[in-house]
């Protein structure tokens, strides 16, 4: 087969193509004819950045995988030959990932692909759908009625967990920049705020009489980490998905602090299964109208994989980057 790998970190000329053995079949797997990957922050950093998963580094990344099954190993019974599935499956700690014309996939961290959508809208899903619902509903326990603020309204997460949080029955107010504004009107929060124009306290006032919110969700992090722990009320929930410098205010605000990491099953080797049930019940939510994803407009192949990780790291991308083989 075909395949993009990479022998080195570096930047995106580092990709090169190959011609690899198929990938063979084992028990508890399946062989995943590929038909579509997505770009996920992830992926530009293994290739790019010493992590804590670098020594372990396969030869193909892409975690997110939309194909059709090919191969089935003994043990699997929830799948057949000919089913189109999604999922976030390897590119890390070993595990060759998507960037090739098939990938050997641990059926558990797999579910079928949700009917109304292609396999390039498919990809794009598995690691932030995964991620939001992690956050909103293991991790916060996001109910009817919450006061909700989950920041970047049309980021790759944020998109995502809008929508998962509407459907949760919460009243969401999410941030975005003027330049998504149109964007961001369609994705279906009940209150948007210019994150460049209005102060935290602002917002907290008007949607949350100043109280503050219940729950907030960050997956921008970074400097932005400090105005989710002022948007928070006392008591409240905050929940993010990078490390952050200074928790004093976590303390001092009485608050429980989440951090959603999705790539423990595949680094660590436990609860693979709940990926696989996470992906059924956002397959559900998707064919029901709930949540669509957001799809960048360029049109990439896997053999363009350098092209497309530029595009990401340029911040021009609306929407998730998606390749097809």
């Amino acid at each position: 087969m075909k395949a993009m790998i990479i022998k080195e970190i570096g930047s995106t000329d580092v990709f090169q193509q190959v011609e690899k053995a198929m990938p063979v079949v084992k028990s508890g797997h399946m062989v995943v004819e590929v038909k579509a990957t997505s770009v996920n922050p992830i992926d530009t950093m293994l290739r790019s950045v010493e992590l804590p998963w670098s020594n372990n580094l396969p030869e193909i990344l892409h975690g997110d995988v939309a194909g059709i099954v090919s191969e089935v190993g003994e043990g699997v019974t929830d799948f057949n030959i000919g089913d189109e599935v999604y999922g976030m499956a390897g590119g890390i700690n070993g595990v060759d990932g998507a960037l090739a014309e098939y990938m050997l996939v641990d059926a558990r961290l797999m579910a079928k692909k949700p009917k109304t959508l292609t396999m390039k809208q498919a990809a794009a899903l598995p690691l932030v759908a995964i991620t939001s619902y992690e956050a909103l509903v293991e991790k916060m326990d996001v109910q009817v009625g919450d006061n909700v603020l989950i920041h970047g309204t049309t980021g790759g997460v944020g998109h995502i967990a809008v929508q998962l949080a509407k459907v949760l029955g919460a009243n969401v107010t999410s941030t975005y920049s003027p330049v998504t504004e149109a964007l961001a009107k369609t994705v279906g929060a009940d209150n948007l705020v210019d994150y460049t124009a209005e102060p935290v306290s602002d917002y907290v006032k008007t949607y949350t009489n100043g109280v503050g919110f219940d729950k907030v969700f960050d997956p921008v992090a970074g400097d932005n980490i400090q105005k989710s722990f002022e948007a928070a009320k006392f008591n409240g929930h905050v929940a993010t998905t990078l490390p952050i410098a200074d928790p004093l205010q976590v303390a001092l605000k009485s608050l429980s602090f989440h951090s959603v990491l999705m790539l423990i099953p595949l680094c660590h080797g436990i609860n693979h299964s709940s990926h696989g049930r996470i992906l059924t019940e956002i397959a559900e939510l998707v064919d029901a109208g709930k949540i669509t994803p957001i799809i960048d407009e360029s049109n990439f192949s896997i053999w363009e994989v350098a092209k497309a990780h530029d595009l990401l790291s340029s911040g021009k991308a609306v929407g998730k980057i998606t390749l097809t083989v």
